[in-house]
C-alpha cells in the first residue's frame, strides 16, 4: 500500500541560461529568458522588488478579468517568431509571447522533469505518458528514457512541440505527438488495456477539448486520476500531477492520489514548486502538485 506523506515538500528551480528570475514583487516578477527580459503578473509577490528598475523588453500588462485577458506591450524588439533556448545539451526549444501571458514553456517545471529522469534511471525502454503536453520540453526530456505519448488538445502546441522535436533534432526519437482530449484519450487506453512506467498531467483549470469538450478542473481530475492509477502497475515508477492558479491545498491533490493507489506500494508526497530569485535567494511560489512514486 502506497504511504502518504503529510509533511509537504518543496521542489526548487533554480535559474540556467534558458532561464532567471531576477527579481519579484508588488504582484508583478522580472525574468529573463536568454537574452530577453520580461514582466509578467504574478498575484503571490506579494513583498517589495529588490531592485530598483526593471530593465525589460516587454511586459504583459494583464485584462480586468482574472480568468485571462490582456497583452504585451514592448519598450524594444522581440522577435515575434520566438527565439531559441536549450533545457539542456540534448534538449531545445524555442520561447515565444504567447497571447496567454506565458513564454511557450515551464521553467518551473525543471526540477519535475529532473526528478521523473531519476526514477527512470538509466533505462532506455521505458513507455511514459504526457497529458496536457503543451510545447513538449517534458516529453523531450522523457524521450531519453523510452517511448514517449504526448497528448495535448490544442493543434497549434503539438505543431510547436513537432517543432521543438526538430529544433532538438529527436525527430526520429519514439514519441507520439496527438491532438487529442486528455481526459478521453485516457479512458481508451485503459479499455485498450494499455500500461506506462510513469505519467505526467498538468490540467488547466478550465479547457476545451479538440471537439469542443469542455474540462473543469474539479469536476474532471478525479476520474481523469482514476484512469491514470488502471494505466500503471507495480512495476511502474510515477505519477506526477501539477495543478496552477487554483484556490486548493496540495495536502487535496494528495487525498486523491492517497485513494487511487491504495492498491500499489510507494510512496506518495505533495507541495509546492517555486522558482528561486537571483542573488536574494528568495522563493516564488509557482503551482502546487502531488506525486506518486516507486522505486521498485
Amino acid at each position: 500500500m502506497a504511504e502518504l506523506r503529510a509533511d509537504p515538500v518543496l521542489m526548487t528551480g533554480e535559474g540556467w541560461d534558458a532561464f532567471r528570475l531576477l527579481d519579484s514583487g508588488h504582484g508583478r516578477k522580472f525574468e529573463a529568458y536568454g537574452q530577453y527580459r520580461f514582466i509578467r503578473p504574478e498575484p503571490q509577490a506579494m513583498w517589495l522588488p529588490r531592485l530598483a528598475d526593471w530593465d525589460a523588453h516587454g511586459e504583459f500588462v494583464p485584462g480586468s478579468d482574472e480568468d485571462g485577458g490582456g497583452r504585451w506591450q514592448f519598450a524594444r524588439p522581440v522577435p515575434r517568431d520566438g527565439w531559441p533556448l536549450a533545457l539542456d545539451e540534448r534538449v531545445r526549444f524555442t520561447a515565444q509571447c504567447t497571447p496567454f501571458r506565458h513564454l511557450g514553456f515551464f521553467p518551473d517545471m525543471r526540477p519535475v522533469w529532473d526528478w521523473m529522469g531519476d526514477r527512470l534511471a538509466e533505462r532506455e525502454d521505458a513507455a511514459t505518458l504526457n497529458l496536457f503536453g503543451y510545447t513538449g520540453v517534458g516529453t523531450l526530456a522523457l524521450s531519453r528514457f523510452g517511448r514517449v505519448t504526448h497528448v495535448d488538445a490544442s493543434k497549434k502546441s503539438v505543431a510547436q512541440a513537432r517543432d521543438n522535436a526538430a529544433l532538438s533534432g529527436l525527430t526520429a526519437a519514439p514519441i507520439r505527438w496527438l491532438v487529442d482530449d486528455a481526459a478521453k484519450f485516457a479512458a481508451r487506453e485503459v479499455r485498450r488495456g494499455r500500461r506506462y512506467d510513469g505519467i505526467i498531467l498538468d490540467p488547466p483549470k478550465f479547457g476545451r477539448g479538440p471537439d469542443g469538450e469542455v474540462w473543469r478542473l474539479e469536476e474532471g481530475l478525479p476520474g481523469l486520476i482514476a484512469d491514470c492509477r488502471r494505466l500503471l502497475d507495480e512495476r511502474s515508477r510515477f505519477l506526477f500531477l501539477t495543478v496552477y492558479a487554483v484556490r486548493m491545498s496540495s495536502l487535496a491533490l494528495a487525498g486523491l492520489l492517497d485513494e487511487a493507489f491504495a492498491s500499489l506500494p510507494g510512496t506518495i508526497e505533495h507541495g509546492d514548486l517555486a522558482i528561486c530569485e537571483e542573488e536574494a535567494g528568495r522563493l516564488l511560489p509557482t503551482a502546487i502538485f502531488a506525486r506518486w512514486s516507486n522505486p521498485g
